[in-house]
């Protein structure tokens, strides 16, 4: 498996398609995207070209490719808002295995320490993420990065029929 990582910096409508099909597998969107309707996910806003450009005022996305064909993304925004730990120099970090063929292969791994040295790169000491909290799969992969748990916000997102904590980690480089 050859996986690359390439930076987003012009959206094209290619992308947007691929992101916005993602966002019709309710088992991706669960592990994404908050949820505080306590109700199965259902139609979700869809991704445009514009929505990307204004995401990229904010954020360093990277594409995950396996060969030719986008699997994932990976980004980064430096002090947002929504840090549990209100750190200057902190860098809020998002990971998506869109591709359900590429999910428990280690791409996620790669793509975690791709981020980390690309944070690294740009002077930033201290990583902050959520993981909520009924993904085991990605909470074992951070712990096993080195990041470790600094806080929870009690029901944040609606899953498998109940209400369930985000967990926030954090990681000095």
């Amino acid at each position: 498996m050859e996986i690359h990582f390439e930076k987003l910096t012009e959206p094209a409508e290619e992308v947007v398609d691929v992101f916005n099909r993602w966002r019709q597998d309710p088992d991706f969107v669960s592990k994404t995207e908050p949820n505080q309707e306590r109700k199965e996910p259902g139609a979700h806003e869809t991704i445009t070209v514009q929505g990307l450009v204004e995401k990229l005022k904010c954020q360093e996305i990277y594409l995950i490719y396996e060969e030719d064909h986008i699997i994932g993304d990976v980004n980064y925004m430096v002090d947002p808002e929504h840090l549990f730990k209100k750190e200057k120099g902190t860098a809020w970090i998002g990971i998506s295995i869109g591709e359900a063929a590429g999910r428990g292969r280690g791409i996620g791994f790669q793509a975690m320490q791709f981020i980390e040295e690309q944070i690294r790169l740009n002077g930033l000491k201290r990583i902050e993420l959520g993981v909520f909290e009924f993904n085991t799969k990605a909470k074992n992969l951070y712990h096993r990065l080195g990041y470790t748990e600094i806080g929870r916000i009690e029901d944040f997102t609606y899953a498998n029929g109940r209400m369930w904590s985000d967990i926030r980690m954090e990681k000095y480089l």
